[in-house]
């Protein structure tokens, strides 16, 4: 878990973001022919390329959806700054643009850092190479939008029926498995205290440092939501004592 955040702060591997512009080819807002100003070509019928690990098929489709959310803006972003369209990325490629360019400006447009280990995909590389050349121009773009909606960041520009589907998930408790095979209920529970938690009967209870242990399963614990960023930092989750549902 500690690689993929590291990973994840400086890009993904390049069969991240094929996966994730495949999957975002098949759920792309498709717009009136009069309006349709970015065009993505047909869709991507390969197969996705294997993956390591269920984490790493999440990321994917965690970048596509995020890609989906912002796809409004990023289209905007890429027209106004001329970086679309062009000769040398064929229509095919677009989700492919628009995937990685969601990923550079959240990295707030950093070149992302090529690991060892990975194995490069010929598509991604050309893309990324592309982006990186015009990343001012990108950057500045992103910024006249901003100043154009007088939007302090890019979630303004989430549309509202998304925005509110999220304000509701956030603030949902989350459950955590205990994995018995690494460590005790008894121990978790123990831990837990010491860092200042207090067990309370249901989630009707809850106070921000509080959690409660679930009525069906006797090996799962619910937190409160604005405890969930805090919590898997800890080496509970990092080692996988503790498992997020």
């Amino acid at each position: 878990k500690r690689t993929m955040t590291l990973i994840e702060k400086n890009g993904y591997p390049d069969f991240v973001y094929m996966n994730a512009a495949k999957i975002f080819q098949g759920i792309h807002t498709e717009k009136s022919k009069d309006k349709m100003l970015v065009r993505y070509g047909s869709n991507l019928e390969s197969p996705m390329l294997a993956l390591k690990d269920e984490h790493c098929r999440r990321l994917s489709y965690e970048l596509a959806f995020n890609a989906l959310k912002y796809q409004d803006l990023l289209e905007e972003i890429l027209l106004d700054s001329s970086v679309y369209p062009c000769q040398s990325i064929p229509d095919e490629l677009t989700s492919l643009l628009v995937v990685m360019l969601y990923d550079l400006q959240s990295r707030k447009f950093e070149a992302r850092k090529i690991f060892d280990e990975e194995e490069p995909v010929a598509e991604v590389q050309e893309v990324g190479h592309y982006l990186y050349r015009y990343m001012t121009k990108l950057a500045a773009a992103l910024a006249r939008c901003r100043i154009k909606h007088d939007a302090l960041s890019i979630e303004y520009f989430v549309p509202k029926t998304i925005w509110k589907q999220e304000q509701r998930v956030s603030a949902l408790p989350f459950c955590v498995w205990v994995n018995t095979y690494k460590i005790s209920l008894q121990d978790v529970i123990r831990d837990l205290e010491t860092k200042g938690l207090t067990k309370v009967e249901s989630v009707s209870d809850f106070d921000h440092y509080t959690y409660a242990m679930d009525q069906h399963c006797h090996d799962v614990l619910v937190f409160p939501s604005s405890l969930k960023e805090e919590l898997l930092n800890l080496d509970l989750f990092a080692d996988c004592k503790l498992l997020l549902q």
